[in-house]
């Protein structure tokens, strides 16, 4: 897997970032997605899609407690560039399970519930989402936590069993931000009140001055500041999650 990422590289090394996804649409035609949720970085790479008329599935995992600051995003969006985003929620029944036995909040309770309603409400969708998929196109950036500095270009996902592409992954805040003013792209207004990673609005907050930047994600508790969605574990169930939905 590892020779066929490197020869992948090789045909996409120091193309700009529309010529690189074009090339991995005609290796992989129909099984290239990219996934967004209104970020900054995912609205550079929307931008170069939607602009470029690349034949990439866009879309995004709506958990059922996003900011409406997201949804309005999410509006702009379509309204911009006239395409669409492919909307994946959670599976009801679990979600009604999990809220029935733990209440809204359980997550605040512990590591383990907050991971469990990741799964559910996140990791579940995504795979489903995946399916098919040969290239994941992510807005990831190294400079968003500790753990993403440690990622590539490419990367093999096993948690996923596809290869992940991360365009945007050397590029700094300042970079992003520039071409989000230069090409007048849409943007979650959150970014003006200090949120800098914007998850659900229950496990998110503003950060302080010389915070880290994904300080205010689930900002009650000591973890890596992931979810699950980019861990090469994210296949692995939570306690009380069911295990029929891993493939």
């Amino acid at each position: 897997m590892q020779q066929e990422i490197d020869n992948i590289a090789v045909q996409i090394q120091e193309k700009p970032i529309a010529e690189a996804i074009r090339q991995l649409t005609e290796l992989f035609p129909g099984q290239v997605a990219f996934s967004t949720s209104f970020g900054h970085e995912d609205q550079v790479i929307s931008d170069i899609i939607f602009k470029n008329r690349l034949p990439v599935r866009v879309f995004t995992l709506d958990t059922g407690r996003m900011f409406e600051e997201t949804y309005q995003t999410f509006y702009e969006t379509q309204g911009k560039y006239k395409q669409n985003i492919e909307v994946y929620f959670p599976d009801k029944a679990s979600v009604e399970k999990l809220v029935t036995e733990k209440g809204p909040y359980s997550f605040y309770e512990s590591v383990e519930n907050r991971k469990q309603c990741c799964f559910i409400r996140k990791i579940e969708p995504l795979k489903r989402a995946l399916q098919g998929v040969k290239i994941w196109i992510t807005g990831l950036r190294g400079g968003q936590s500790e753990n993403r500095q440690h990622m590539h270009n490419l990367e093999w996902d096993e948690g996923n069993q596809l290869i992940k592409y991360n365009p945007l992954i050397t590029w700094t805040l300042e970079e992003v931000e520039q071409y989000i003013d230069k090409n007048r792209v849409p943007y979650n207004k959150l970014y003006n009140k200090g949120f800098k990673s914007i998850g659900c609005a229950p496990c998110t907050r503003a950060i302080e001055p010389g915070e880290d930047l994904r300080a205010g994600r689930w900002w009650w508790e000591v973890s890596h500041k992931e979810c699950g969605l980019h861990e090469s574990s994210s296949s692995e169930i939570p306690n009380g999650a069911s295990s029929s939905i891993v493939k």
